[in-house]
């Protein structure tokens, strides 16, 4: 068997001991200061000076960066207006068309009351609409809008008549409210 010795308490006091005097008898062992570069001391006014610089580039690019992010707005925004105003000139051309379709409607549908009897008229303008009924009567002549009225019941010709005065009355407005 190998004998195995084992230090004893004071030996390894001692042996820290040798150490520490050692640590202190050297005293750039283990600390090492690291010398600033000459002319590295920065000053508050180098610090401004360098904060001011810094800025103006800063602000530069941001302006740059804002004109850019306008410019593409500005874009997204006038081909939008393209499409809006290409959806208007539809929706123009549309309402053009369907306006000459009822106007031409409206006159052939005049024609044809205008060729009716009048108890004929007088019967299909009872189940007609109040307002297309007037919008009717009104387009024929006062002769026959009259005879009409007359072979009509009272209520729907009463009706009837409020609604053709008050469209023809000045004092009326034009936007319902």
């Amino acid at each position: 068997m190998t004998d195995v010795r084992t230090p004893s308490i004071s030996a390894r006091k001692g042996t820290l001991a040798a150490l520490a005097l050692l640590a202190l008898a050297i005293p750039g062992a283990f600390a090492q200061e690291v010398a600033a570069p000459a002319g590295a001391d920065p000053t508050a006014s180098e610090i401004q000076r360098f904060c001011t610089n810094i800025a103006d580039a800063a602000r530069d690019q941001r302006y740059l960066l804002q004109k850019k992010e306008l410019a593409d707005l500005q874009l997204q925004v006038d081909e939008r207006i393209a499409v809006l105003e290409k959806r208007k000139a539809e929706y123009e051309d549309w309402l053009k068309r369907r306006n000459d379709f009822l106007q031409q409607a409206e006159a052939g549908l005049v024609g044809i009351y205008k060729t009716m009897k009048a108890d004929a008229a007088a019967s299909k303008l009872e189940l007609v609409e109040p307002d297309i009924a007037a919008a009717i009567l009104m387009k024929l002549p006062a002769r026959q809008s009259s005879l009409i009225l007359s072979e009509m019941k009272n209520e729907k010709a009463a009706k009837l008549t409020d609604f053709i005065s008050a469209a023809s009355d000045p004092n009326t407005s034009k936007e319902p409210s």
